[in-house]
């Protein structure tokens, strides 16, 4: 039951998606909903409302927010986080990524494979700085943390 049943981008006012990152956007969704893995840890001798969630994913005022509801909409959490460690890791993706669709229409399959671990590499690098972030806030798989940093990126896109 500690798990993402619904998710929602609030990308209200942001230009519209290039379709490869739209489709970057529907696979990250639809991978999400297949399985994941939410943990709201205790705080402070709280009662965690359990799980599944819903969970809204917006940048507001520079900071990435998590809007975490249960399935009946009731609040469970909200947390903040700085853009700012993202920055970095962001930009070097949506360049090799963008080197990767250009490959995709001229180059040889070899050349393909080697800009694809590239670009699993740094998704990954990502990946990782979401779940250090997280820490205390949200447990959340590799997987899970492949996906949403996806959904971040998308997020990241307009902004």
């Amino acid at each position: 039951m500690s798990r993402i049943a619904h998710i929602e981008l609030d990308d209200a006012g942001l230009p519209p998606p290039t379709p490869e990152i739209e489709q970057e956007r529907r696979v990250a969704m639809f991978d999400l909903m297949e399985q994941n893995t939410f943990v709201l840890p205790t705080r402070d001798d709280r009662a965690v409302p359990s799980g599944p969630y819903r969970v809204g994913l917006s940048i507001r005022e520079k900071r990435l927010v998590f809007d975490v509801a249960t399935e009946a909409h009731e609040k469970a959490a909200e947390f903040h986080l700085s853009l700012s460690p993202f920055r970095q890791v962001v930009k070097d993706y949506f360049q090799i990524c963008k080197s990767y669709f250009d490959a995709v229409k001229k180059l040889p399959p070899s050349q393909i494979e080697t800009i694809d671990m590239a670009r699993r590499g740094i998704h990954n690098e990502g990946a990782r700085i979401l779940q250090e972030r997280l820490v205390g806030k949200a447990d959340i798989d590799d997987d899970t943390a492949r996906r949403l940093f996806t959904l971040v990126c998308v997020l990241h896109f307009g902004g």
